[in-house]
């Protein structure tokens, strides 16, 4: 059997994992932590473990293709409730909105709200997401490895996809024309941040996302990490094997090809090795010389934004929260201009996830997690006393000042910051989202799932199509069918090769160092 070494165990190793183990591999997933999930992770509470990443599940047909190419049902695995409000937004100044899953719900409470004319406004901006959402789901989000041709064409084919994706205007550019009302262009800004960006320098493209959550906001019972649990569990009663605790120190090559990995419990042997982590690891030289020339450093670089996470479980009281929370900063290039400079901003807008409420209201302590956005790190991390004090300040007595306490208020213990984040994956720079959305080609400037090293292959939101649990799951699907594409390539064009096309060491020298291996 060919042997498959997948390093992480996020979203998209254990989705690779997954696919590998179903076409016949032998696979073996490395995880650094002690449990599986990677930035889908859970931090204890007073109410139970509490997400610390990511909140919900969309793009719930990627997720149903995955478990039906594995045999199975994502009904059969995980209980999701869909959301009827997709998000409630609070202003400084009083005014709320809820959007919901029913488009005329949301133009509803958008003319109760603003007036006709942003009913309207709203109306349009709508269509053009979906607009655009159906031209470059097949040939950007779907494909391994889109290309500007074939993008043009496609724009080509459907002038109007030209003038909605306003080529020359960032999506707070595009937003300002579109809205007369400040505050709908402000909520539909926030997009950019779902991949990491400032609105003011992310290409007007980005408003698509709409059109990803329109379709359907779902959360998992019991939390995000069941779905991490289930994957893994899957992939095990499919013949994977899942270390964690097992940190992987370095990559070594034989015969020009990736063909083992060093860890502090030994040296694992394999025909291909698949990273999910940040690929700038890879780059950095933090696995060894030998992977530092997997992918080119335009692929990392620039970075996409950090976070201040709290994790936490509390009484709240003071305002009638969803499940999806927004609290406006309020005034966003405020926000996004010290984020720009390397800065934590005094005022930053605050998403809060009432976990317990899917099911709506509950009594007694819930869980919480509240992210504030932050510049990623921009050289060693330094003592994080003081940044965290002010972190607690500026996001407790923001929400005091909007009428929502908590009680007990969290503490210090329950807040991740940027230097946090790196400390979890390495050479990140606590950036949460991998290369920065910013200008108009970046999403073709990601890497894609093969690299330059022969048997060295990427997934994870690091790699294309970029950051979010669809999109990590997505770029799962493509690394793993190109390497069914190369192991069939290589097993009918050298007739010495194993299942698979690549030798296998033999028991007696699996573990041993290779005199030709380069770190």
């Amino acid at each position: 059997m060919t042997k498959a070494l997948i390093i992480g165990a996020g979203i998209g190793g254990l989705a690779c994992a997954l696919r590998l183990a179903g076409a016949g591999l032998d696979v073996t997933v490395l995880e650094a932590a002690e449990t599986v999930g990677g930035k889908m992770r859970t931090l204890p509470s007073a109410a139970g473990p509490v997400d610390a990443g990511p909140t919900v599940l969309t793009m719930r047909p990627v997720f149903e293709e995955l478990f039906a190419e594995a045999g199975e049902s994502l009904e059969d695995h995980l209980t999701l409730t869909p959301l009827t409000t997709l998000a409630r937004h609070f202003w400084a100044d009083g005014t709320e909105l809820d959007l919901m899953a029913e488009e005329e719900a949301s133009a509803a409470n958008i003319r109760g709200t603003f007036g006709a004319r942003a009913e309207r406004e709203f109306r349009r901006f709508v269509a053009r997401a979906a607009r655009l959402f159906a031209a470059f789901d097949a040939p950007m989000m779907q494909a391994a490895a889109p290309d500007q041709l074939r993008l043009g064409l496609t724009v080509m084919r459907t002038p109007r996809v030209a003038l909605d994706m306003a080529p020359h205007r960032s999506l707070a550019g595009l937003l300002d024309g579109a809205f007369s009302e400040p505050k709908l262009a402000q909520l539909f800004g926030r997009f950019a941040t779902y991949v990491g960006g400032s609105p003011y320098a992310s290409p007007a493209l980005l408003s698509l996302i709409w059109e990803a959550e329109a379709r359907g906001v779902w959360a998992i019972e019991g939390g995000m990490h069941r779905l991490a649990q289930v994957l893994a569990d899957l992939a095990k009663a499919r013949g994977a094997t899942i270390r964690t605790g097992c940190p992987v120190t370095g990559i070594e090559m034989q015969g020009g090809r990736a063909a083992a990995v060093r860890t502090g419990e030994g040296r694992f042997a394999a025909d291909l090795v698949v990273f999910n982590g940040d690929p700038r690891a890879l780059s950095e030289g933090l696995l060894g010389r030998a992977a530092q020339s997997a992918i080119p450093r335009q692929a990392v670089e620039p970075r996409s934004l950090s976070a201040h996470v709290h994790a936490f479980a509390a009484e709240a009281a003071g305002l009638d929260l969803a499940y999806h929370n927004v609290f406006f900063a309020d005034d966003p290039r405020g926000e996004f201009g010290p984020i720009g400079e390397g800065r934590m901003p005094d005022d930053a807008t605050l998403y809060i996830c009432a976990q317990d409420r899917a099911h709506g209201p509950v009594t007694g302590p819930e869980r919480f997690e509240i992210i504030r956005n932050a510049p990623p790190l921009s050289g060693p991390a330094a003592d994080q006393t003081k940044e965290i004090a002010q972190c607690q300040t500026l996001v407790f007595e923001r929400l005091a000042r909007f009428g929502l306490h908590f009680t007990p208020r969290p503490g210090p213990e329950t807040l991740t910051t940027p230097a946090g984040f790196d400390a979890l994956f390495p050479a990140s720079q606590g950036s949460l989202y991998g290369r920065s959305p910013h200008g108009l080609t970046a999403g073709l400037k990601r890497p894609r799932a093969r690299t330059a090293v022969p048997g060295l292959y990427l997934c994870g939101g690091g790699a294309h199509p970029g950051a979010g649990v669809p999109m990590a799951t997505l770029s799962a699907r493509h690394a793993a069918e190109a390497i069914v594409t190369d192991l069939a390539s290589t097993s009918t064009s050298r007739r010495t090769a194993m299942p698979g096309g690549m030798s296998t060491a033999s028991p007696k020298t699996a573990n041993a160092p290779s005199p030709s291996s380069a770190s």
